[in-house]
C-alpha cells in the first residue's frame, strides 16, 4: 500500500491510500481515518460506501464524520465507488461505468473483467484493513444513495460479517427504478431473476440474520419518488418481520448537507453495536 495523503483530524489521522486490487485488477484508492484510540490499541471499523459519481474524497471531505469517529473510537474506511483506470470499461453516462459500480459482481462483458465491487468490499478490503491497520474484525457498514444500496445488500448477503448497518437515501429497490434497471441490465444481463440477488427489498424476505436496518431519508430529496422509494423497503421488512427504523426527515434533500446533519447519529448507532 502507498499513502498518498495524510491530514491530522480531531486528534487522529485522515489518510488516503492506494493499492493494487487482485479482485478488481486495477489500482484502487481508499480513505482510512484512524481515531486517536488507534494509537493505544485495535479499534472496530465502519465502512462507508459513497454514491454515484463519487470517489473516496466526497465523504472524507464533506460529511464531518471524523469528529464522531474520534469520539467513539472507530476506524472509518471509505473505498472508491468503482474500479478505475485506462483499461477499465467505462460509459459516457454518469450512472454507468467508472464512478457507478453499484457494489455488485458483474457477469456481462465488458464489465465482468473488473466490476466486482461486492467481493472487493466484502472480502479483499477487510482482509487488507485488518492486516495493515490496528483494526479488529468488528465491522459496520453504511452508505449513501447507490452506496446505501450497497451497504444494505452487503449486510443482507453476508450474514455474520457485519454487526451493524445503516444508510442515507438508499436505492432500496434497484431492480424496479431507472438507475438500477440501467445498471443491472448492463452489468448482469436481461434476466431479471438475477437482479433480485442485488436488491435489498427482495433480499430481506430470505435473510437468515435479522440485523436491524437504520435508514434516514430526506422528504425533500429530488430522487425520492423516482429512484429511491423507501416505502418498498418498509413493505418488504413488514412482510418479512425484519427490523427497520426508517426516519423521514422533513426538508432535507439528497446532498451532503443531509448526511452531515445526521452522520453523528449513525456513527453512534454503529459504535453501540461494534463496541457493545
Amino acid at each position: 500500500m502507498q499513502r498518498i495523503e495524510s491530514h491530522a483530524s480531531h486528534g487522529g489521522i485522515q489518510d488516503v491510500w492506494q493499492h493494487e486490487s487482485a479482485v478488481l485488477d486495477c489500482t484502487m484508492r481508499l480513505g482510512v481515518y484512524l481515531p486517536p484510540q488507534a494509537q493505544q490499541g485495535r479499534c472496530p471499523v465502519l465502512y462507508w460506501l459513497s454514491g454515484l459519481t463519487c470517489s473516496e474524497q466526497n465523504f472524507i471531505t464533506k460529511a464531518g464524520a471524523q469528529r464522531y469517529a474520534a469520539e467513539h473510537g472507530l476506524i472509518l474506511v471509505t473505498p472508491d465507488t468503482s474500479p478505475r483506470g485506462a483499461d477499465v470499461a467505462d460509459a459516457q453516462a454518469y450512472d454507468l461505468g467508472q464512478g457507478a459500480g453499484f457494489y455488485l459482481n458483474a457477469t456481462q462483458a465488458p464489465w465482468a473483467a473488473h466490476y466486482r465491487m461486492h467481493d472487493y468490499v466484502a472480502q479483499e478490503l477487510p482482509a487488507l484493513i485488518e492486516a495493515q491497520f490496528p483494526a479488529t474484525d468488528a465491522r459496520g457498514i453504511s452508505g449513501h444513495s447507490m452506496g446505501g444500496h450497497g451497504a444494505l445488500v452487503l449486510a443482507l448477503r453476508n450474514p455474520g460479517r457485519y454487526r451493524s448497518v445503516s444508510a442515507f437515501a438508499p436505492i432500496v429497490a434497484p431492480s424496479r427504478v431507472p438507475w438500477g434497471e440501467k445498471a443491472f441490465a448492463a452489468y448482469l444481463g436481461e434476466d431479471r431473476a438475477a437482479w433480485r440477488e442485488w436488491d435489498a427489498s427482495e433480499l430481506v424476505a430470505g435473510a437468515s440474520e435479522r440485523l436491524p436496518l437504520l435508514v434516514d431519508q430526506g422528504e425533500g430529496d429530488e430522487f425520492l419518488a423516482s429512484q429511491l422509494q423507501p416505502e418498498r423497503l418498509r413493505a418488504a421488512c413488514e412482510a418479512a418481520g425484519h427490523p427497520l427504523r426508517l426516519r423521514m426527515r422533513a426538508g432535507y434533500d439528497h446532498s451532503y448537507y443531509f448526511i452531515a446533519s445526521f452522520i453523528g447519529e449513525h456513527v453512534a448507532h454503529h459504535a453501540a453495536a461494534l463496541r457493545g
